[in-house]
């Protein structure tokens, strides 16, 4: 399977934020589904003395219809999520867009209510300089 064009600014900014990259990309199988997000990784939290292990789906919204970009990767994302529940609970997973992404689709109002509406976790990525710009996990706020 192809990797997303800004696969590896994503991987490398999650590198650079201290990051372990576990899996390139992180197989998902339950009965007779097989797939796979894009990226698994992990950081040590100290205070815990445990692992924070996320799984990461990347999305570059490159396509002919932003519409259509926005549909595919919130169906891929809640495929994932449901599966991730049974097989992985103790990841969490997160959508992973561009900076130019995030401000042309999830700042319109509509792709902000769906994603607070299915708890769509976004990790914003600056791709020119390969750093993390925002983490957006809706269920941890009020708003």
């Amino acid at each position: 399977m192809a990797k997303d064009i800004i696969h590896e600014p994503v991987k490398n900014a999650l590198i650079k934020d201290g990051w372990t990259i576990t899996h390139d990309p992180y197989p998902i199988r339950y009965e007779e589904i097989a797939a796979s997000a894009d990226l698994g990784a992990k950081r040590p939290i100290a205070a815990e003395r445990k692992d924070r292990k996320i799984i990461v789906e990347i999305k570059s919204f490159v396509g002919r219809s932003a519409i259509q970009d926005l549909k595919l990767a919130l169906g891929q994302y809640l495929l994932y999520l449901g599966l991730l529940e049974i097989i992985a609970p103790e990841r969490e997973l997160y959508l992973a867009v561009s900076h130019r992404a995030y401000a042309e689709v999830f700042a319109q109002t509509a792709a902000q209510m769906l994603a607070r509406r299915f708890n769509v976790a976004i990790l914003v990525v600056n791709v020119a300089t390969e750093e993390i710009m925002k983490w957006i996990n809706w269920q941890n706020t009020k708003s």
